[in-house]
């Protein structure tokens, strides 16, 4: 999965002219399914834009607080076209993001995990596979791009570092 949250001082969706979520302080989250992400993917987003230290304290501390800190509020809206590759021509691939009901059930997934990690009442929604119309104020502007595997990668650096140490502390020299 791949996220683009934003801070922002308020958001809304609209489609056909009809209001369909907003919020006021929090985080909006534009999200998209790739083809191999599972459940683990999932979760692991849920709770990363939960605990996404985008807010100063009361101090004036910068980057401590994140949106459940402040009790801001959570808009999840789809966007597959995060995943679009630019590598040929001018015309974007989307082959990088999930099709169908794939997406659909992951993305699905990840709305209702990050309701049941945070408040269910202050987490929005967009409408899944709609030509929406996102109005957002900006609060900074702030914006974090953010890949599930990119967790998995650090995860698995660690691992071989540590692995490494092990095998270098019992060789004998």
């Amino acid at each position: 999965m791949k996220a683009i949250l934003q801070r922002v001082a308020s958001a809304s969706v609209t489609v056909d002219s009809q209001l369909i979520s907003s919020i006021g302080k929090g985080v909006l989250v534009f999200a998209a399914v790739a083809p191999d992400d599972t459940p683990k993917e999932v979760e692991s987003m849920a709770a990363k834009i939960l605990k996404m230290k985008m807010w100063p304290d009361e101090a004036g501390g910068t980057w401590k607080r994140s949106v459940q800190d402040i009790k801001g509020e959570v808009l999840c809206v789809s966007q597959f076209t995060l995943l679009a590759s630019t590598k040929k021509g001018s015309k974007p691939d989307f082959h990088g993001a999930a099709g169908g009901e794939k997406a659909r059930e992951l993305y699905d997934q990840f709305v209702v995990k990050v309701k049941e990690l945070y408040e269910k009442d202050k987490v929005k929604n967009g409408v899944f596979q709609a030509m929406m119309q996102v109005n957002l104020q900006n609060d900074g502007p702030v914006s974090v791009d953010y890949q599930s595997h990119d967790a998995e990668v650090i995860e698995t650096f660690s691992l071989l570092c540590l692995n490494a140490m092990k095998i270098l502390t019992e060789c004998p020299e």
